[in-house]
């Protein structure tokens, strides 16, 4: 039996891995149980064909591989592929783990919080999404940082969400772009100079600030498509478009497509660019 468990979210592999591990009675890593990655993956096909000694099944869990091989595996083998990207599998059970909707992803928060007697509201959980992106693993590490400050009995608040939680790169894109729009350079400056200390590269953030204008300028001609998971932005878009004209905002894309290109040519340092942009919007 060959699985291939793929997509973009990692919790929902984690899932879908211990619902397979779930099919043994016991697993005893080296012996039944083995698990490999690009570090030691040479040794997939004798792991494949080496017996389980003394089991009647082997489970062998490949993570991340640059290439997925097309094995043959004995009756008694289950071999799982985890990795972000589609492959061609002949005879494999394909399993895609994609980011779910905010409504999914809420559900799934709101029974987290109710395991733990805390109370929160739909509108301070879809503000937490927004805070905190779509990543669910990523999620349930903010959301019990926020229970834990409740306490049972208590109610999470969006004031804790600010306080408590750590902000997603696209959210603080989305704040660093508000000011800009109502023409306050200097917390523009501040959210930059936030995200460069908290280790974010710059390369990371002009592209995450090339790709939300881009959005914003395609909101303004009528041709946003967004993933269905994204579907709630919808209405930030809208607001932080009409801050610019169409032609601001294909200025700022090629200023910010000139900016890479320089940069990487040493003809300007990107933080200093990116700072001489932003202040050009007084």
């Amino acid at each position: 039996m060959i699985y291939l468990i793929y997509g973009k979210e990692t919790y929902l592999k984690e899932l879908e891995l211990k619902k397979i591990k779930k099919q043994f009675p016991e697993l005893i890593p080296g012996i039944n149980y083995i698990t490999l990655d690009e570090s030691n993956i040479g040794s997939l096909k004798a792991d494949v064909d080496s017996p389980a000694f003394g089991y009647d099944k082997k489970l062998i869990i490949v993570k991340n591989p640059k290439k997925i091989e097309e094995l043959d595996v004995p009756e008694e083998v289950t071999l799982v592929y985890i990795s972000e990207e589609e492959s061609k599998l002949k005879n494999a059970i394909m399993i895609k783990c994609d980011h779910e909707k905010p409504a999914a992803i809420a559900k799934r928060l709101k029974e987290i919080c109710n395991a733990y007697g805390v109370n929160i509201g739909s509108s301070e959980l879809n503000y937490f999404i927004e805070t905190c992106g779509t990543e669910m693993q990523e999620l349930i590490n903010e959301i019990r940082k926020l229970i834990e400050y409740s306490g049972k009995g208590g109610t999470i608040t969006g004031e804790d969400i600010d306080i408590l939680s750590t902000k997603h790169i696209e959210a603080r894109i989305f704040d660093l772009t508000d000011s800009l729009g109502k023409k306050d350079i200097k917390n523009s400056l501040d959210v930059l100079h936030d995200l460069l200390y908290l280790k974010e590269p710059i390369q990371k953030i002009l592209i995450t600030l090339y790709n939300h204008f881009k959005k914003l300028y395609l909101t303004k001609i009528n041709k946003l498509e967004l993933k269905a998971n994204q579907t709630f932005l919808l209405n930030k878009y809208r607001t932080q478009a009409n801050y610019f004209t169409e032609a601001e905002l294909r200025r700022i894309m090629k200023e910010l497509t000139d900016l890479d290109a320089n940069s990487k040519i040493g003809l300007i340092d990107s933080q200093i660019g990116l700072e001489a942009i932003l202040c050009t919007y007084v």
